[in-house]
């Protein structure tokens, strides 16, 4: 007899919206906080301060490719195992999830401490920005295990159905950092190492509060001491179902190293400031739709466990409504408020101008995102991890790298910032197809389903 889950009871658009809000929240403070750091910068470093962490966001990528591969695999097995009653299953899932991190964190943090200068070389650094790159990457570091662990958990969190202690979790890291920054680059006068300095001890109150959870009756996993250890099958299924989200994270790395070292060819130190003050504002407009996608995931895994392929479908209708409206809604605040929101981060006129103009058109075919994003994670959550894997390696990887290097060739500056709305047309495209196709195969598992309960 399976047992009795929160995720079975509620209305499905009721479910939603209860799961979504809270992830939606915390995905939205979550990048508050990479705003505000860049906002501290500019007004005390100056532009050369921004470019100098638009420099190190690839590592920062590449730790969040980490967390989401491990956190998107994970609670997508804990989520479908929930669903058919095999709790002792999900147990085990936190537990290789756990280990996995801390021996892979340890690993990369070395790794990256090690060769920090042929990296910075290979990210595009120049001479004017690598001592701010330097003293930022060096203590981001650090600070890997607890990025990693952090972003993993809120998945987990989510999976077993208690969005609102993952949002908690966010919020308060998050929110710590925001408080922690005046003061440290302030106050303290540590410029881009406080800002670095900040980030980490916040990461690091958030994970404390993550253990707690584990630790407590709210949660149905329960992590400690004896739960910790490598299940090579669970970890396998982990990272198959995860690879897709890796994929993903470390392609948008891959762009922008490809995309600072392109600019570094015309604009120099100034469009590469510009970039990370665009990528910042890129990826709060995204937050409200990864919070309704992971939202959506633990829904999605949970029904198609249960065989409620009509929940399912229900689903993830809603969460593309939702998503889309949300998509074009930041689209038109770009387009009308582009210059009013670059001079929030500086008053370097040369900066807002350029910034402004390239943020208009790399915007233009956002409207389309929500669909897409939601789509790859519907195939995530089913564990498809192929189709998952095409989605999320096809908008940057597959066309969006290949354009940056060839249509600057034609158009100058301009080409680079025209790369990304073709790029999400055409992987748009790309999942109409798929998801068509899906959509299909989940009518036919229905109908037979349908067909066994009448005989």
């Amino acid at each position: 007899m399976k047992e009795k889950h929160i995720l079975a009871n509620d209305d499905i658009k009721k479910l939603l919206f209860k799961l979504s809000l809270p992830a939606t929240a915390g995905m939205i403070v979550m990048a508050l906080y990479n705003v505000v750091d860049t906002i501290f910068i500019g007004r005390s470093v100056g532009s050369l301060g921004i470019a100098g962490l638009s420099i190190v966001f690839p590592v920062q990528m590449m730790v969040l490719a980490l967390g989401q591969m491990i956190g998107l695999g994970s609670a997508s097995v804990i989520s479908r195992s929930l669903g058919a009653g095999e709790r002792e299953k999900a147990r085990r899932v936190l537990g290789t999830t756990a280990t996995f991190t801390l021996i892979i964190s340890v690993f990369l943090t070395l790794l990256g401490l090690i060769f920090i200068d042929p990296l910075l070389k290979i990210f595009g650094v120049t001479e004017t920005i690598y001592p701010y790159s330097y003293d930022y990457m060096r203590i981001i570091l650090l600070g890997t295990f607890f990025f990693a662990f952090a972003m993993n958990s809120n998945h987990v969190i989510r999976s077993e159905g208690q969005a609102k202690y993952a949002m908690l979790a966010m919020m308060l890291g998050a929110g710590l950092n925001i408080i922690l920054d005046p003061i440290f680059i302030f106050a303290l006068d540590m410029g881009v190492k406080g800002a670095a300095t900040a980030t980490v001890l916040a990461q690091i109150v958030a994970v404390i509060y993550v253990i707690i959870f584990f630790q407590s009756k709210k949660s149905t996993l329960h992590l400690n001491f004896r739960s910790l250890g490598l299940n090579f099958k669970l970890l396998q299924e982990i990272i198959k179902i995860g690879f897709s989200a890796f994929a993903r994270h470390v392609s948008g790395s891959l762009i922008f190293i490809v995309v600072n070292n392109t600019l570094k060819l015309y604009n120099g130190d100034i469009a590469i400031a510009a970039y990370g003050i665009i990528m910042r504002l890129f990826r709060f407009l995204l937050m409200p739709m990864f919070g309704i996608a992971q939202g959506l995931q633990p829904i999605v895994g949970f029904n198609y466990g249960a065989g409620k392929i009509d929940k399912l479908q229900k689903a993830y209708k809603t969460a593309i409504i939702y998503a889309s409206i949300i998509s074009f809604s930041g689209f038109m605040v770009i387009q009308l408020f582009s210059r009013t929101l670059f001079g929030i981060f500086t008053s370097d006129p040369e900066l807002i101008e350029l910034g402004s103009n390239a943020i208009r058109i790399m915007v233009l075919a956002v409207p389309l995102i929500g669909f897409q994003m939601i789509g790859t994670v519907v195939f995530q959550a089913l564990g498809k991890a192929l189709p998952a894997l095409i989605l999320s390696m096809s908008r940057e990887l597959i066309i969006l790298i290949p354009l940056i290097l060839i249509l600057p060739r034609f158009y100058g500056l301009n080409g680079v910032w025209y790369a990304s709305p073709i790029s999400d047309i055409l992987s748009f495209s790309l999942t109409a197809v798929l998801f068509y196709r899906l959509i299909k195969q989940l009518d036919n598992e229905q109908e037979s389903a349908l067909k066994r309960a009448d005989s």
